[in-house]
């Protein structure tokens, strides 16, 4: 099956006729079909599953499964399983939720290690070529035979090795006879090319680690670039798209494809056809597009890992975390993570995007469709002297402004209220439109109040304020429309659901927390205000949200349930990201 259409709300229906996206990847697709080169695209997306995914594949996960959808094709899904000591099931099943969260489905589901009986054979293949060796350097040797980029490297001992030598040498490492680290095998390339990568680079290592789904029947395990470059053939890709640190590997994947040459040598495919794992065996082609970089952000997935390990952030999905499964559960859509890609567009410069791209495509897509709640964080109380002890009454609120198909709610509204702290000043700075002593402002939606006394602690601290409401002001009354400077949002005391609210902010608190030219690590540059937990009250409607149901809170902006611990007799909402970019204005 290609590609699947998303189950997001912002997704556009399928019959929506979008113009033709333009970049040189998807040129290059368009010049190949229309000469003929392929019958039908077929892409992939091959992580390995050895960590979270991250923002950046989100990028790679839009172009790979995108493309194949444009353009009538398929995307498999290949774990690329070929370092068993790094990988674990948990990744797996974390990886495949995020390709279906962000709206996609696979053709296939595959595993580098479906075929390691393939890249056996044709590792073999290569050494009765004479294009593969067994090496017996160790990898310190290995790295001062291979030279630098100004000087060539030289010959391993051992590269002249006869093929019947080699082929023992080689099923002997199968068999399992020999240590972790002792022999590796090689190609035989070019020992002075300036590409680092063809200068006799491993296609084989000895690590007698147990593998999540082949158990322990292979001591061996095939390199990266052999391993993939041979799994793109067998599945057919036409256009493997990569990041461009693997500019420099095109060499040698073609290399790969070319010298073991699978169209032509199908009995190497006998093992799959055996299995009945269908196969194409065609040459793909390797295209490079520059990575999704973000300031303020870290990708590195082993930093991501030691944020986890050391406890300076709580676990994989820690909104605060780039990786897709925290900033789901920070309140990201997909919807939002396809709009900024879209926005990033593609091209082969590598730059960085400021993080305030990534967040303006989060309120875009949000502003359009996410309900509106009242919610107060910071809660002052406010009694309406000159309404009755016990009054209650119903206000009817629009869902969204902009959207009348979402409908109206009602809202309880009664004598003492919630307000925001920050939304009363004794003393006013200039410019100040909010509520002062003596002072009126708008209630949202249910009249104008004045300010009449404020009440205090020993301490000096404000804990109440009392006010009389402008019956005349209340919503159908004449003077509903009076000109007052300031509105202000509220919850009814009697009736507002206490809530847990997490107010997240970006994790570091420099563009660049991975420059370490001035000493200093990632680690150093950690923002303490980057997770506050505090105890406030959200309207009924609010609290009864399913979890990941996201709401701007008015005023306050864009909050969701969090996945895990909301309930809606203990509500937990998530702050995904203010109505206005704060950062900007610090700056």
């Amino acid at each position: 099956m290609s590609s699947s259409g998303s189950t997001d709300p912002a997704a556009p229906p399928s019959d929506a006729v979008a113009p033709a996206r333009q970049d040189f990847i998807r040129q290059i697709v368009r010049e190949d079909l229309a000469a003929g080169k392929h019958a039908a695209v077929r892409t992939r997306f091959p992580p390995e599953p050895n960590g979270y995914l991250h923002i950046g594949h989100a990028k790679a996960i839009c172009l790979d499964f995108g493309i194949a959808s444009e353009f009538g094709g398929q995307c498999n899904l290949r774990f690329d399983d070929t370092n068993p000591e790094k990988e674990d099931l948990e990744f797996v099943r974390a990886i495949e939720d995020d390709v279906r969260w962000l709206g996609f489905d696979w053709a296939e589901l595959r595993h580098a290690s479906d075929y390691f009986e393939v890249y056996y054979l044709a590792a073999e293949k290569l050494i009765r070529q004479g294009d593969a060796f067994v090496c017996d350097l160790t990898a310190e040797q290995v790295r001062e035979y291979r030279g630098t980029l100004v000087e060539p490297g030289r010959d391993s001992p051992f590269r002249d090795r006869g093929v019947d030598e080699n082929l023992d040498l080689f099923r002997r490492m199968r068999a399992g006879e020999f240590a972790d680290g002792t022999r590796t095998l090689r190609a035989k390339i070019d020992m002075a090319s300036g590409n680092m990568n063809l200068r006799d680079p491993a296609l084989y290592r000895i690590k007698q680690v147990p593998h999540q789904n082949t158990g322990d029947a292979w001591p061996i395990y095939p390199m990266y670039d052999f391993a993939h470059a041979l799994g793109d053939s067998i599945e057919g890709i036409t256009h493997s798209l990569c990041t461009l640190e693997f500019e420099d590997h095109r060499p040698l994947y073609d290399w790969v494809v070319d010298r073991v040459d699978l169209a032509g040598t199908p009995k190497l495919l006998a093992p799959l056809t055996a299995r009945g794992l269908p196969n194409v065996a065609a040459k793909p082609r390797q295209i490079e597009f520059s990575r999704l970089n973000i300031n303020y952000t870290v990708m590195s997935k082993r930093k991501l890992t030691q944020l986890v390990a050391e406890g300076l952030v709580d676990g994989w999905d820690d909104p605060r975390m780039y990786t897709l499964q925290g900033l789901r559960r920070r309140g990201y859509t997909a919807a939002s993570l396809r709009l900024l890609v879209d926005r990033v567009g593609i091209s082969k410069q590598n730059s960085v995007i400021d993080f305030s791209v990534l967040e303006g495509a989060l309120r875009d897509d949000l502003d359009a469709r996410a309900p509106r709640r009242m919610a107060v964080v910071d809660p002052l109380k406010l009694v309406l002297t000159n309404l009755p002890e016990g009054h209650a009454e119903t206000l009817t609120f629009s869902n969204h402004p902009k959207d009348e198909a979402q409908g109206t709610r009602e809202v309880p509204f009664s004598r003492q209220l919630w307000i925001e702290r920050e939304d009363f000043a004794e003393v006013p700075p200039k410019g100040w439109k909010r509520l002062i002593p003596g002072g009126e402002v708008r209630l949202r939606g249910a009249g104008i109040v004045r300010c009449d006394e404020v009440i205090k602690d020993e301490g000096g601290a404000i804990v109440e304020l009392r006010g009389t409401l402008d019956p005349e002001s209340r919503p159908g009354m004449d003077g509903a429309n009076r000109k007052i400077k300031g509105t202000i949002h509220w919850v009814s005391a009697a009736h507002a659901v206490e809530a847990e609210v997490r107010l997240f902010d970006r994790l570091f608190v420099v563009e660049k927390p991975d420059d370490e030219s001035t000493g200093k690590t990632y680690r150093d540059h950690l923002n303490p205000e980057s997770k506050r937990s505090v105890t406030g009250y959200v309207e009924p409607a609010a609290a009864t949200a399913a979890p990941e149901q996201a709401f701007q809170f008015e005023r306050l902006g864009y909050f969701v349930a969090d996945r895990h611990d909301h309930a809606a007799d203990r509500p937990v909402f998530n702050r995904s990201v203010t109505l206005r970019d704060t950062w900007a204005v610090r700056a």
